[in-house]
């Protein structure tokens, strides 16, 4: 497996236990229970940031003049990494609704 192919990997793993947070934290919300909603939150972000840390070695070895090779497994995780980060934003946005309902 090359390069490109295990940080898509890792990307998809990260991005996809972010997304698991965040969903989990918008139930929590929903029974009531922010504080760990809160820390479900703070977790995904954890995870999203180490998911980024991969995107980012991808940039630096383009910016080095190496070559990335781009498949389907990295799209896919492209696509994984910035839908998880939406999903995320989302997810604030609901827990806050239902703190001040």
């Amino acid at each position: 497996m090359d390069q490109t192919t295990e940080i898509a990997f890792q990307i998809i793993l990260h991005a996809g236990n972010g997304k698991s947070n965040v969903m989990e934290a918008i139930q929590e919300a929903k029974h009531g229970d922010f504080s760990k909603a809160d820390e479900l939150v703070e977790e995904a972000g954890e995870e999203l940031s180490k998911a980024h840390e991969y995107q980012t070695k991808l940039l630096q070895n383009e910016a080095k003049g190496e070559e990335n090779v781009i498949n389907v497994m990295l799209i896919h995780s492209q696509d994984h990494l910035m839908t998880t980060m939406t999903v995320r934003d989302l997810a604030i946005e609901i827990i806050e609704i239902y703190r001040n309902k």
